[in-house]
Parts: C-alpha cells; sequence; structure tokens
C-alpha cells in the first residue's frame, strides 16, 4: 500500500544525537526517513554506508536524512561510530512508528512468515506529506542512489 500523497504520520523519537525528534521539528524542510532491520547487518550496513557516501548530495538538495530502526540509542551510537554515519538514526523500540508508514508487519524470511521490520523508505515534503514511498526495497546497496536520483529529478 502506497502512502504518496498522505500526510506523514506524526512521530516523536529518541535520536542518536541524544535530543527528541518530532515530524514537526522539520516543518519547512524534506525529509528521507529510511526504515531498516538492524544495526550491524550486512543489508543494513551496505544501506546505510550508501547513504553516508551520499550525504552530499542529499545537503546539496536541501534534504534531511534520518534512519530508523528497533535499535536501542547505545547500537545506534556503536554502529555510527563503527562506519562513520554523518546523519541520526531515531530509536522505536516498539515498532510503533514503523507500524504507522507500514514499515512493520508480516514479512516472509527463510521462507517462512514472520512479523518484522520492512526495509522501506519515504519522502516528506516541506508541509508533512509523503512525496514518494519505496515500501518494500528490494536492493538495500543501491537503494540510496535510487533516491538521490528521485529527488534530483523532482527538484
Amino acid at each position: 500500500m502506497s502512502l504518496e500523497g498522505k500526510k506523514a504520520p506524526d512521530f516523536e523519537l529518541e535520536g542518536s544525537d541524544g535530543k527528541c525528534h518530532r515530524l514537526k521539528d522539520y516543518t519547512g524542510k524534506k525529509i528521507v526517513l529510511y526504515f531498516y532491520p538492524k544495526d550491524n547487518t550486512p543489508g543494513c550496513t551496505k544501506e546505510a554506508c550508501g547513504f553516508r557516501d551520499h550525504k552530499l548530495q542529499f545537503d546539496e538538495l536541501d534534504t534531511v536524512l534520518l534512519g530508523i530502526s528497533k535499535d536501542s540509542i547505545k547500537s545506534h551510537d556503536k554502529f555510527i561510530r563503527d562506519f562513520g554515519l554523518p546523519f541520526i538514526l531515531l530509536s522505536d523500540p516498539d515498532a510503533a512508528v514503523m507500524s504507522s508508514y507500514g514499515a512493520y508487519g508480516e514479512k516472509v524470511m527463510y521462507g517462512k512468515k514472520c512479523m518484522g521490520v520492512i526495509r522501506s523508505t519515504v519522502i516528506v515534503d516541506a508541509a508533512g506529506t509523503i512525496l514518494k514511498h519505496w515500501p518494500k526495497v528490494a536492493k538495500a546497496e543501491t537503494h540510496p542512489l535510487e533516491v538521490i536520483e528521485w529527488l534530483k529529478s523532482h527538484s
């Protein structure tokens, strides 16, 4: 189910910068929220490093980048330190925010159905409307460039 054109669900989550982050804090800015399963795992590391490697382009496109997972701030801090991530990671331990964005639910893992984090991304405009939604990211390592290309072609 696509969220494009809908109002972005509000959130209030603890960030790796020690601050509380709310959607309304970003009014007037474009935001990329990328939802990922787990810090320091192969696919999530490739995706985070891709976003890291394109951070300057996000800055040039005046776009804030935030990663969200169920991991603790302590885990986020290690992930950021280990891979030099230059953006804030938010902790959603009960997956409430991820659920509101369709990033948590039933998925198939190793041929079995289970509940978990669904790798996905949304771009929210300055007014809080979802411009673009990738409900299921297939290739974690190439997705950051896909997001940049979309932003470039729609700016």
